[in-house]
C-alpha cells in the first residue's frame, strides 16, 4: 500500500514538474515578445513624438514617412510618447519602434500600448500624458540656470582646461559687461576618467580658483561621465575589490569596454548599490573639498549600456540611463542631454551639440518645442553659436551674424548658454547686439522664472508651439516661432544675409499683438517685419 502511494506521489510530482517546466518555457518564449499596434491617422491630424533629436520632422501626418527605434536616443532625450492635435495619446512603458507609413502609425514593442483620446487638442493630450505618466515633482533646478546666462569653457579651452585660463575667461565675462551666472568647467579638468580630482599640473590651487569664481558671483559646475579608464589607478580596485564595474556577459570575469567619443572605457554599474555609493562619494568629495556647486552629467546614452552588459541587476540600456540620470536630482545645479522617462523631474536638459551653421541653428526651435512637449520643460538649446568643437577649428569659419542670431534665438528660452567668447570673435557692432539680446533676457527674466516655477508644479512646457495655445488655426507647421508661456510670442531671425522675416499672428479672442518696437498687429494676419542685426522681435498680447 505504501509503495502504491509513493508511486502516485512520484507521478503527480512528475506531472507538476512537467507543467512547471512547460510554463517556464512558455514564459521564456513570450518574454520580450514584440506586440504590434496600428493607429490610423485621421484627416488633418498632426502628431508629435517624444524623440527630441527628430524635432525637425514634426509634426508628422498622414503623408509622412518616418521610423525611429526608442532603444536608441540619438544623442538626446526620449519619452515613449506620441500626441496629436486631435487629443490622442500613445504611451508604452517600454521602448518601441514607431513608423509612419501609408497613413498609419505602426508601433512595435514588448510592452502594452495605451492609446487614448483625451480631448480635442494638443494641449489636452499633453496634459493628460504628463498627469498620467510623468507628473511634475514640484521642484526645479537651481534658479540661477534660468535667471542669468550660463557659461561653458568647452569651446574656448577644449581639452586644455586649466586654472589660469578659466579665471581669465570668467574675468572677461565681467569686464565685457555680461552678467555672471553659472560657469561650467568642461572635460579635461580631471586627472582621469575615474580619478575625479583636479589635475595638479593645470590646477595648482583649485580651491582658490573656485573661491575666486564665487567671489565674482559665479556658481561652478564640473563636467563628469560614468566611465573608468582601464589605465587609471582606480580601475583594478573597482574591478577586483569593489566589483562595481559593468561586466561582459559573453566573457565572464571580464569588464565590458564601452566605445564612446573618448575611446574605450569601463563603466560604473549603477544598478549596484555600491557602484552608486562610490560615484556619489566622488561628487561629494568635490563639493566638500573645493566647494563645487553642481555637475554637468555627460554621456549616459542608451547604447552605452549594450545588451551584453553584465550588471548587478539586469536592466535595459534605457533603464540604466534613467538610474544614471536620477543622480542629478541630488544636485540642484545639474545638466543632462540624454534621458529616458524622467519627464517632470528637476533636471536641466540640453539639446545635442549643434554645429556652427545656419542649418543647425534652425533645428533649435523645433527641438525645443518637442523637448517641452515630452515633459522636459527645463531645457537649454546647447551653446550659443554651436557646441560642436570641430566647427570652431578655424577662425576663418566663424560667422559673426550667426553668433548674434543664435544668442537672440536663445535669449527668451528657459536657459541661455555661452561657450565661445563673443568678445574675442566679434566686432563692436556684433558684440553690442549680443548685449542687447542679454538685456532683453534680463528684462523678461522674471517671466522666465515664473514660468519655470509653474512648470515645476503643473509640468506644462515653458516654450510652446503655437498649436498648443491656439489650436485649430493651421499653425502646427510653424516651427520658426514659439511662445514663451501663453502670451509672449518670439520670432527670431535665423537666415543668413536676410534682415526681414514673415510673422504669422494667431487669432485672439480678445486683444492684439504688440511688438517689441511698439507696433500693433491684429490676430489672424501675416506681416513681413524688419529685423536688423540688433533686433530680437517678440510680441505680447495686450487686451
Amino acid at each position: 500500500m505504501n509503495y502504491i502511494i509513493m508511486i502516485l506521489i512520484y507521478r503527480s510530482l512528475n506531472k507538476f514538474f512537467f507543467v512547471s517546466v512547460l510554463c517556464l518555457l512558455i514564459s521564456i518564449v513570450t518574454y520580450g515578445q514584440q506586440k504590434q499596434f496600428i493607429v490610423d491617422i485621421e484627416p488633418e491630424e498632426e502628431w508629435w513624438c517624444g524623440i527630441v533629436s527628430r524635432g525637425t520632422k514634426m509634426p508628422l501626418n498622414s503623408s509622412s514617412t518616418f521610423f525611429f527605434d526608442m532603444k536608441f536616443n540619438d544623442c538626446n532625450q526620449v519619452q515613449p510618447l506620441l500626441m496629436s492635435n486631435q487629443g490622442r495619446v500613445v504611451w508604452n512603458n517600454e521602448p518601441f519602434t514607431v513608423e509612419f507609413k501609408d497613413k498609419k502609425i505602426i508601433l512595435n514593442g514588448s510592452g502594452d500600448f495605451v492609446v487614448n483620446k483625451k480631448g480635442k487638442t494638443l494641449r489636452e493630450a499633453q496634459k493628460y500624458a504628463r498627469d498620467t505618466w510623468f507628473p511634475p515633482s514640484g521642484s526645479m533646478p537651481d534658479e540661477l540656470l534660468f535667471s542669468k546666462p550660463q557659461y561653458n569653457t568647452w569651446i574656448e579651452l577644449n581639452f586644455n582646461q586649466n586654472q589660469a585660463d578659466i579665471l581669465k575667461y570668467a574675468h572677461a565675462i565681467v569686464d565685457n559687461g555680461l552678467p555672471v551666472g553659472v560657469l561650467m568647467i568642461d572635460d579635461s579638468w580631471q586627472q582621469n576618467f575615474g580619478i575625479w580630482k583636479f589635475r595638479n599640473d593645470r590646477f595648482p590651487d583649485p580651491k582658490a580658483m573656485v573661491d575666486e569664481l564665487h567671489a565674482l558671483g559665479f556658481k561652478v559646475m564640473l563636467w563628469i561621465v560614468p566611465f573608468i579608464s582601464p589605465d587609471c589607478l582606480a580601475f583594478l580596485p573597482l574591478l577586483n575589490k569593489e566589483k562595481i564595474l559593468i561586466m561582459d556577459e559573453s566573457k565572464p570575469s571580464h569588464p565590458l569596454f564601452i566605445k564612446w567619443w573618448e575611446g574605450y572605457s569601463a563603466e560604473i554599474d549603477f544598478t549596484n548599490p555600491n557602484g552608486m555609493k562610490w560615484f556619489l562619494q566622488q561628487l561629494n568629495f568635490l563639493q566638500n573639498t573645493y566647494n563645487i556647486d553642481g555637475f554637468k552629467f555627460d554621456a549616459g546614452d542608451f547604447d552605452r549600456f549594450p545588451s551584453n552588459s553584465g550588471t548587478f541587476k539586469k536592466v535595459s540600456g534605457n533603464e540604466h540611463n534613467s538610474i544614471y540620470a536620477s543622480i542629478g536630482l541630488k544636485y540642484p545645479l545639474n545638466e543632462y542631454r540624454a534621458t529616458w522617462k524622467l519627464g517632470g523631474q528637476a533636471l536641466a536638459q540640453r539639446l545635442c551639440d549643434k554645429e556652427h551653421t545656419w542649418q543647425d541653428l534652425r533645428k533649435v526651435i523645433p527641438e525645443m518645442l518637442v523637448i517641452g512637449l515630452a515633459g522636459y520643460p527645463f531645457a537649454c538649446a546647447d551653446m550659443i553659436g554651436g557646441g560642436e568643437i570641430s566647427s570652431f577649428a578655424s577662425a576663418a569659419k566663424i560667422d559673426q551674424d550667426l553668433i548674434v542670431r543664435s544668442a537672440q534665438c536663445q535669449a527668451l528660452m528657459p536657459m541661455m548658454q555661452f561657450s565661445v567668447a563673443p568678445w574675442r570673435i566679434l566686432d563692436k557692432e556684433h558684440m553690442n547686439a549680443i548685449k542687447d539680446a542679454v538685456n532683453i533676457r534680463n528684462k523678461l527674466s522674471p517671466l522666465i522664472i515664473q514660468l519655470a516655477k509653474i512648470a515645476a508644479t503643473n509640468g506644462e512646457p515653458i516654450v510652446k508651439p503655437l498649436e498648443y495655445v491656439f489650436p485649430a488655426q493651421n499653425l502646427s507647421k510653424i516651427v520658426d516661432q514659439f511662445l514663451l508661456g501663453d502670451s509672449l510670442m518670439v520670432t527670431p531671425l535665423m537666415e543668413k544675409d536676410n534682415y526681414q522675416r514673415t510673422v504669422k499672428f494667431p487669432i485672439l479672442k480678445k486683444g492684439k499683438w504688440i511688438s517689441d518696437d511698439g507696433k500693433v498687429y491684429k490676430g489672424g494676419t501675416v506681416a513681413v517685419i524688419n529685423v536688423p542685426l540688433n533686433r530680437l522681435p517678440y510680441f505680447i498680447i495686450r487686451k
